[in-house]
């Protein structure tokens, strides 16, 4: 326990959770957004570096059953899972904003990255040529919907956002308020559902997907000495 420094104290740990709004970037070009929810058991390494465990769940959706939706007739729905260890950085970490209410605003601001996997399963896939696609080959055809109703990715986040904190009755911050953008890039073919053959379709770029979150968390545990002030005390 360190000892009484008011303004200068954090708690070690957090738990938290979240809502998103997330849509897919992957070989279907229509998209549908779908609502999201994220729980995440953070360790505070300082007051502006959290290092967290993610858990994430989800809907990716894309495609068409009709000319209008999709070019080939090609639609799948993922309900997704996703785990990821990631670490951010808050500008608090790296600038002196001391005797300055400006940078003790900007001071909140983070970026991050870390790895993870995502457990890809399908709720729905056309796996066959539909009605209204005979141009591209009979009904029922399944060359160019190949692929897998079921796969785990690793994957690769990005994110970008604002922490909001809200001190206790210690001078701590006990609970944060963040909205954030979380951009993931993964590894393989499993967020559509479809295994594209390069000789049918352009495939340039990884799937990927997008996620915007509010989220809240409560901090609690050991209280350590930080280097720097973290409340600002000026009115």
């Amino acid at each position: 326990m360190a000892e009484a420094q008011s303004g200068y104290n954090y708690y070690e740990w957090g738990f938290g959770g979240g809502v998103n709004y997330a849509r897919g970037f992957d070989d279907l070009k229509k998209q549908v957004w779908h609502p999201g929810g994220t729980l995440n058991l953070t360790y505070n390494y300082s007051p502006y570096v959290p290092i967290a465990l993610d858990f994430h769940f989800g809907t990716i959706e894309g495609g068409g059953l009709t000319p209008a939706t999709d070019q080939f007739g090609r639609k799948s729905k993922n309900n997704f899972l996703a785990l990821a260890l990631r670490a951010d950085l808050q500008m608090g970490e790296i600038i002196d904003y001391d005797n300055s209410g400006v940078l003790n605003v900007l001071k909140n601001f983070y970026i991050g990255s870390g790895i993870g996997a995502i457990k890809n399963k399908m709720a729905f896939v056309q796996r066959s040529n539909p009605p209204g696609y005979e141009n591209h080959g009979p009904v029922g055809e399944t060359r160019g919907f190949e692929g897998k109703d079921k796969s785990t990715n690793l994957m690769i986040p990005i994110r970008f956002g604002y922490e909001f904190k809200i001190y206790d009755d210690y001078d701590q911050v006990g609970y944060t308020i963040t909205l954030g953008i979380q951009h993931s890039y993964t590894f393989g073919e499993g967020l559509d559902g479809y295994n594209d053959n390069p000789q049918i379709f352009k495939n340039n770029a990884a799937d990927q997907f997008v996620q915007y979150s509010i989220g809240f968390k409560y901090n609690f545990g050991n209280t350590v000495s930080y280097t720097k002030l973290v409340r600002n005390f000026r009115r």
